[in-house]
């Protein structure tokens, strides 16, 4: 309710990442098993959208509270394992945490994750005696005023014995301001037993920060994009603004690579050495070769770029397209499909689909193939070291030979020999009567 959305919460998106899959990601470089996932409020959907991971999804008809969601899960555990009980809305806790709660944590202790907040409102407080001993677990709309005050809180992250947890948990009650079962009253159930309750707080509060609406969400999104571009700093990557870059995906970088403001990845991006990307490019599963130069405002997406090629500024890889070494791109040129040889260069407001270039070939102003016929798509060559006029259109399927040469404003249809210039326009003729049309004046109103 509070992200005023039709879309669950746990797949509003963190870093072009559904909230939920961070968390999966997470949990399957901890285990070899497959997580198990209880979901409830429009379950389905958030199960659909994330299909393709290996969990074990298990339903959560009444939502009764975090208690009753574990003991959902229970049945799937064997009793000599360990549970790590983490949350979809919780979604940059991070692996190395996890892997020191996991180690450090005794064998029969419950291990779980604090933090001290300066503003600890909404969650559940951390109380102590004298020793430093945890004491108890309160829920904020059941603590007194005394107990609010503490900063210390409980994101409600929690590692315990499978078997422990199939003991306690049935005997949970709803005793409490929300009526539900609370996964926190196991705290002081270890505690009745004398087990030793294990605290470990992360390296950052931003890992247990949970999102609860858009603000919180805007939050996160600003921490994970700050620590992105801190690593692509200490990894020798210029970035001249890091406040100005989002990462939603993974790049991969090698030395000496340069980038300007407002540069958006997305998926995986590879960017070779020597790399110069310029403002607003926007990047999506890209392999780009070294030393590269991506002029201003371009997009490539899905496409292939070899070394030392140059491209934009304003121009569209689409996917499909490879270019090979040292071609040019230049502005308002749209690559779609295509494969462009060695020292090729198409350089202004030309449109190349489904095409096949060779080498040295140079694509004049105002170029398409047209390789679309309203069903099919068709194929256009170009053979080496051919020259296409401007303002041509090339009626695909048609092959253009090597060395051949294409008149400016022609319309080819058929295919060009090679070592030939081929000319298809239509007679030039001037109409002398003729004469431009003229408005009528109209009367002037008084």
């Amino acid at each position: 309710k509070r992200m005023y959305s039709e879309l669950p919460k746990v797949l509003h998106p963190l870093a072009g990442k559904p909230l939920l899959e961070h968390v999966l990601q997470t949990a399957l470089s901890l285990s070899s098993e497959p997580p198990l996932v209880i979901y409830g409020h429009a379950g389905e959907r958030v199960r659909a959208a994330l299909a393709h991971y290996p969990a074990t999804w298990l339903p959560q008809d009444k939502q009764l509270g975090t208690g009753h969601a574990l003991l959902q899960a229970l049945p799937q555990v064997r009793d000599d394992e360990q549970v790590l009980a983490l949350y979809g809305d919780v979604p940059l806790i991070s692996p190395e945490t996890l892997q020191r709660l996991m180690r450090e944590t005794p064998a029969e202790a419950i291990g779980l994750i604090t933090a001290t907040l300066a503003n600890p409102q909404g969650y559940g407080r951390i109380v102590r005696d004298e020793q430093g001993a945890v004491t108890a677990i309160v829920e904020e709309k059941d603590a007194d005023e005394k107990t609010r005050r503490i900063c210390e809180i409980n994101p409600g992250i929690y590692y315990a014995p499978a078997a422990s947890l199939k003991k306690w948990l049935p005997t949970l009650s709803p005793r409490n301001a929300q009526g539900e079962y609370y996964v926190t009253d196991i705290v002081s159930l270890a505690l009745k037993e004398k087990r030793h309750i294990h605290t470990l707080q992360p390296a950052f509060t931003e890992e247990i920060l949970g999102v609860n609406d858009r603000v919180q969400l805007n939050q996160l999104e600003r921490f994970y994009q700050e620590r992105y571009a801190q690593k692509l700093l200490c990894q020798g990557v210029t970035l001249y603004d890091p406040r100005r870059f989002d990462v939603r995906g993974e790049l991969i970088v090698a030395a000496d690579v340069i980038i300007d403001v407002n540069v958006v990845i997305e998926g995986r991006v590879v960017l070779g050495k020597g790399c110069v990307i310029g403002p607003n490019v926007y990047l999506r599963n890209a392999q780009i070769g070294e030393r590269v130069e991506i002029r201003a405002n371009s997009v490539i997406d899905g496409a292939e770029v070899a070394a030392d090629c140059i491209i934009g500024p304003f121009a569209r890889l689409r996917p499909g397209t490879v270019l090979a070494p040292k071609v040019h791109i230049g502005n308002f040129v749209e690559i779609k499909n295509s494969f462009i040889d060695q020292d090729s260069k198409v350089n202004h407001l030309s449109y190349l689909g489904d095409a096949e270039v060779g080498k040295r070939v140079n694509v004049g102003a105002g170029t398409i193939t047209a390789n679309y016929n309203g069903v099919d798509k068709n194929k256009t060559w170009i053979g080496d070291d051919a020259s296409i006029g401007s303002g041509t259109e090339l009626i695909a399927p048609v092959t253009v030979g090597e060395g051949a040469t294409i008149g400016a404003g022609s319309t080819i249809t058929k295919n060009a020999p090679p070592q030939r210039l081929t000319l298809a326009r239509a007679k030039q003729l001037t109409v002398e009567a003729w004469r431009r049309p003229e408005k009528k004046k109209q009367k002037e109103r008084i």
